[in-house]
């Protein structure tokens, strides 16, 4: 794996100095999003209280189907406040895939809890159940999935197992908002569930996170770590050590306008997923992303891997190709288990993770948001298929 981290910093480093003629991803914002920010604005509530805030948190609920949403500052803190309103200690086992964008692994260190790192299935990119049951230990306190690339893990075998064993269940739902789990909506399925809304995630506020759950008595807590430890029948009075993880009625402006506006973005993104599948269908060594029969995925970045032997060069190599002619792709995450913070305390079956080293070698993100044109999306799988050498 090092040489793949080394041969993607040249690739950042040539990407950073070249004007990009087709973003990987950019926000979708109207007039609607404008008018709601200055409305803001206008209001003089621009810090964390405001209209926008109890507005998103009700229609993010019903999105989830969850009774309590909880906005924050970024998805990160989304996942370290709800591994504290779970009261994670140091010394708690947490089971979680390594192929993962790093906050999942950063948040279970911020609470000194040991991260156990399990395999991914194949058949969804997400982390095995199989594997997830294996690594039960003593010391495990429960299970973070996450919905890679907008695709469900299998939760029902996860939830049975942590049921039986007395675990609780995280969704990091952070590229999934929208995605199905057998007709369930991603954010539903376990305790506590987080999202995130950066720059370039489905909705965004450009930061922004929230968490989502149906327990009472925890969503009280959580609001109560997310505010300082402030008594909220006595002010200035903190009973806890808290946390100022609260987000801006600005932002929360921003995401109520594109809630609004959650058909017309599902609805462009699941076209440009439909017209990449279209263009690179039969391109040799092109495998795109799979999805289960009984999911529906939400629609964040078009994923691929590339077979070496059947396209004639390598992930790394069509990144390449792809910058030269001015588009921004992204190789998939590096796993966590071999970077430096997660190399010492960790948790790693004998076997390996062998599946996830080498989904993780092969990915490559494709450009993908609302306003990407039909004619941009041909123009990306052009090149594509010029640089195949089959």
């Amino acid at each position: 794996m090092k040489k793949i981290e080394n041969t993607q910093s040249l690739f950042y480093s040539f990407l950073t100095t070249m004007n990009k003629h087709i973003p990987l991803s950019i926000p979708s914002l109207t007039s609607l999003e404008r008018n709601n920010l200055l409305d803001a604005f206008d209001s003089s509530w621009i810090s964390s209280t405001g209209a926008y805030v109890d507005r998103f948190e009700k229609e993010f609920a019903d999105l989830v189907d969850c009774q309590y949403v909880v906005s924050v500052c970024n998805g990160t803190v989304a996942l370290h406040l709800a591994l504290l309103t779970l009261e994670v200690k140091a010394g708690d086992e947490i089971i979680i895939p390594s192929l993962t964008y790093v906050a999942t692994g950063n948040a279970v260190r911020y609470v000194g809890a040991t991260p156990v790192f399990v395999d991914i299935d194949p058949s969804t990119w997400c982390m095995d159940p199989e594997a997830v049951r294996a690594a039960v230990s003593e010391k495990t306190r429960g299970i973070i999935v996450v919905h890679l690339y907008g695709h469900p893990v299998d939760m029902d075998p996860i939830n049975k197992l942590a049921k039986e064993k007395g675990l609780w269940v995280v969704e990091d739902a952070a590229e999934a908002p929208g995605a199905h789990y057998k007709g369930r909506p991603v954010g539903s399925l376990s305790d506590i569930s987080t999202f995130s809304f950066y720059g370039n995630k489905v909705f965004s506020s450009g930061e922004g996170g929230a968490i989502a759950l149906s327990d009472e008595k925890l969503a009280k807590f959580a609001r109560l770590l997310r505010g300082q430890g402030m008594d909220p029948a006595r002010r200035f009075y903190f009973p806890i050590t808290g946390h100022n993880f609260r987000l801006t009625n600005l932002c929360c402006a921003l995401l109520c306008a594109q809630l609004a506006r959650r058909q017309e973005i599902f609805d462009r993104r699941f076209a440009i997923y439909e017209l990449y599948r279209q263009e690179l269908t039969g391109v040799p060594g092109i495998r795109m992303q799979p999805c289960a029969q009984w999911a529906t995925i939400s629609p964040w970045l078009f994923s691929v891997t590339v077979e070496e032997p059947e396209f004639g060069i390598g992930r790394d190599l069509l990144i390449a190709a792809l910058a030269k002619a001015g588009i921004e792709s992204r190789p998939f995450f590096i796993p966590l288990h071999t970077m430096p913070p997660f190399l010492d305390n960790s948790v790693i079956p004998e076997s390996g993770l062998t599946l996830t080293e080498e989904i993780a070698a092969k990915g490559i993100n494709l450009p993908t948001f609302p306003d990407l044109s039909d004619e941009k999306v041909r123009e990306v799988c052009r090149v594509i298929q010029s640089a195949c050498q089959a």
